[in-house]
């Protein structure tokens, strides 16, 4: 026969796993659990359960001169000490948070104190106040096509020479990247200098077109009369 039983201990504040020996006496176990639990001697109710969801107990430790054993404790049973007047004892107030005064600070308050996380992560630049790095704005090529030039656009087709005057370089809406926008000097064009609704220059009608810049030629490039009758009847 064990000499000793493992039990767990619970109060109104405390649960922790004890061993006693079960020579002791009730009385010389509530001195113990004054101890642990906080409740006096002259408080306590021992009650022996077999589980924390038994709502009857197994036994009730009530003659002080009997051992332990005598109530038939067995390992991992509980001894659920109940305080029969929490009134002049702390039973309860070391867990019982509504009585505990709190420290409170609106937003604004909280704000202005120097010695808060807040303030440290501020003077740190630490997660949300830390410093951004710039967003670089991509880099817009320069090209070196005046506005008001005589250019010549590379053409597909031999011998034929595509003229005109320089009226927009810039981005635009439609496609990235720079375009120039020039107005042909016949009607060879695909636009009046507007796409999409967007305009970026004047001109008549299917005398406007938009390439890259690699396409244009810039020089003195007169206008020519371009023939579109047959020459043999």
């Amino acid at each position: 026969m064990h000499s000793t039983v493992n039990v767990f201990v619970v109060s109104p504040d405390t649960r922790s796993e004890r061993r006693f020996d079960l020579a002791l006496t009730v009385a010389q176990l509530k001195n113990k659990l004054e101890l642990i639990t906080g409740v006096p001697v002259q408080n306590q109710e021992i009650s022996i359960l077999t589980s924390d969801d038994a709502t009857e107990p197994v036994a009730v430790l009530s003659e002080d001169n009997r051992p332990l054993g005598f109530y038939g404790v067995h390992d991992w049973q509980i001894l659920k000490v109940t305080d029969l007047n929490p009134a002049t004892s702390f039973t309860g107030q070391l867990s019982d948070t509504s009585q505990v005064d709190k420290f409170e600070l609106s937003q604004a308050e909280y704000a202005q104190r120097q010695d808060t996380v807040l303030a440290y992560k501020q003077r740190h630049k630490i997660g949300r106040f830390a410093e951004k790095p710039e967003e670089e704005t991509p880099k817009v090529p320069t090209v070196d096509i005046p506005i008001g030039a005589r250019c010549e656009v590379e053409s597909t087709e031999e011998n034929f020479s595509k003229r005109g005057t320089v009226r927009f370089v810039g981005p635009t809406e439609f496609a990235k990247g720079i375009w120039v926008g020039i107005e042909y000097d016949e009607p060879i064009g695909k636009n009046d200098g507007s796409v999409k609704g967007k305009r970026y220059f004047q001109c008549p009608p299917s005398s406007g077109v938009f390439v890259k810049p690699e396409r244009v030629k810039v020089g003195n490039f007169p206008v020519e009369e371009l023939n579109f009758d047959d020459e043999e009847m």
